[in-house]
């Protein structure tokens, strides 16, 4: 388990074990690439992240990622993969999400994407991501950096 501070100084936990916070987390965050690229969104208010959001009333926490992937990039899914979950005492309440790791098999153009400007693809995720401002604040924390060493040492990329 890696615990650390995130981006606003809240105490963040991360673990790669099977759902040792909760089996109903109440949001999903997705590492996905499509054609050997990564796969974001820009979030209208935050900026450049890794699609995501809440588990709605009776979805499965896998249903919610692979509707994230859709509604925020048009990506449709072709493989996803469970890698972890992590936990933020914020301010605001508490929050558990689980981290996903998925392949896009194809990507399709949406008349809305939501809360985003639509999909993004990035050759390589910038080592200096947390100082450069079109990022968002979820993409600043040692989640991140955490999550993509993890799919790297387990070769799963989606």
């Amino acid at each position: 388990m890696y615990i650390f501070k995130d981006y606003y100084r809240n105490e963040v936990k991360l673990s790669f074990d099977d759902h040792p916070f909760s089996k109903h987390p109440k949001h999903v965050w997705v590492l996905c690439t499509y054609k050997n690229k990564w796969l974001l969104t820009r979030h209208k208010d935050r900026g450049l992240e890794f699609p995501g959001g809440k588990v709605e009333e009776n979805e499965h926490p896998r249903e919610a990622a692979i509707r994230e992937v859709w509604e925020e990039t048009g990506g449709l899914t072709d493989s996803i993969y469970y890698i972890g979950q992590y936990y933020v005492a914020g301010k605001g309440g508490t929050i558990i999400k689980n981290v996903y790791t998925a392949t896009v098999k194809e990507l399709l153009p949406q008349k809305t994407y939501y809360e985003t400007d639509g999909p993004i693809l990035l050759d390589a995720i910038p080592k200096d991501v947390k100082n450069r401002q079109s990022y968002s604040f979820i993409m600043k924390d040692d989640v991140l950096t955490h999550c993509l060493d993890h799919i790297k040492s387990t070769n799963r990329n989606g």
